[in-house]
């Protein structure tokens, strides 16, 4: 949203509050796990968030959403 590239008509907090109750969206605290898995992971996408994300999904069987293509170098199932 910051850098424009994300435009809501709600505010972020309503928007994630409504995906909570209509879609069953779940928040995933990062862990200790999740942090040291980051290590295992090849460098082939640099952003540090986007890592952590990839480690998150690959240690918990999730599926990621994204249009970046670097996450499908990654052994992650991703979806988009």
């Amino acid at each position: 949203m910051q850098l424009g590239k994300l435009a809501l008509r709600l505010s972020l907090a309503d928007v994630l509050r409504d995906q909570q109750q209509q879609n069953g969206l779940a928040l995933e605290p990062v862990a200790l796990e999740d942090i040291l898995a980051l290590s295992t992971l090849p460098t082939l996408h640099r952003d540090p968030f986007d890592r952590l994300i990839i480690a998150q999904a690959k240690g918990r069987g999730f599926h990621l959403v994204t249009h970046d293509p670097e996450f499908a170098s990654y052994p992650v199932a991703v979806l988009w």
